[in-house]
């Protein structure tokens, strides 16, 4: 006893090495815990402890047959637990993947494909003659509007955006809001804009928009139900009657080239604010 306390008490000085290398078990740690929490991983992750805390009093103590019965269970413990956790593997793996440092990497491609997605549900909604707010969030989040209307974290796909806004859908009311490459939620509450200075004919739905951008960073882009047209409002300010040329264009502007400074991103028609 006393010389394993002196191997313990003699360990070389902690190193800036170990706390890394500390910090990121922690965080492996942490991260597995996060993705079986609530799930049947997380249950049978109990269990696996259990048998593993028996495994060692087995050997403190003399259960002999315990001991062996378990030694032998665990030979096959890797191959139960890749079948076992097969689709938790892959929701880890998947996880991993779309984080940040990877993200970083496929982040231009992610965000011409929600783009082009946008762009053709714009357009068909606009000559369905259908009202929409499509939000794109980019650097100020939008967690308190995502919050105010009905999760999805879907893939963004112009079905799923035309599908949303159809009258008949019980979530056509409100705004759609991107964040990422994914679409947070749907049936979202906006804030309306208290501009005096716009147009009359503007209704809620672009007061809105412009009300949300007036706020933040985001972009928004606006289906008309009445006139069928196509608008975007950024920074507090909107511009009517874009085709879908124009829209693609913008877009790509706004969310592909962000060293642009106000000055350079021209609209193509600015309403009187």
């Amino acid at each position: 006893m006393i010389p394993r306390l002196r191997d313990l008490l003699d360990r070389p000085p902690l190193t800036a090495w170990d706390v890394v290398d500390i910090l990121i078990v922690s965080l492996l740690i942490y991260e597995a815990l996060k993705l079986i929490r609530g799930t049947r991983a997380m249950q049978m992750a109990t269990g696996f402890l259990l048998v593993l805390l028996l495994f060692y009093l087995s050997r403190a103590f003399p259960l002999h047959t315990v001991s062996w019965l378990i030694r032998n269970v665990l030979a096959y413990a890797a191959i139960a637990a890749i079948v076992l956790f097969q689709s938790d593997i892959r929701r880890a793996l998947s996880h991993l993947g779309r984080a940040p440092f990877f993200r970083y990497f496929a982040q231009s491609q992610r965000a011409e494909e929600v783009i082009e997605e946008v762009i053709t549900a714009a357009g068909m909604l606009s000559k369905a003659r259908v009202g929409a707010i499509i939000v794109i969030e980019r650097l100020i989040g939008l967690r308190n509007y995502v919050e105010s209307g009905i999760p999805l974290d879907a893939a963004v796909s112009y079905d799923l955006l035309t599908t949303v806004f159809q009258p008949s859908t019980p979530m056509h009311d409100g705004a759609v809001i991107i964040v990422e490459d994914r679409i947070a939620a749907a049936s979202c509450f906006l804030p309306l804009t208290v501009n005096p200075k716009l147009d009359r004919d503007l209704g809620t739905r672009h007061r809105a928009a412009i009300g949300l951008t007036e706020e933040c960073d985001a972009v928004a882009v606006i289906t008309s139900e009445e006139r069928g047209e196509i608008s975007l409002s950024v920074r507090g300010k909107i511009e009517r009657r874009l085709t879908t040329d124009d829209l693609r264009a913008r877009l790509q502007q706004l969310m592909l080239q962000r060293g642009r400074t106000p000055g350079e991103a021209r609209p193509a028609v600015e309403a009187d604010v």
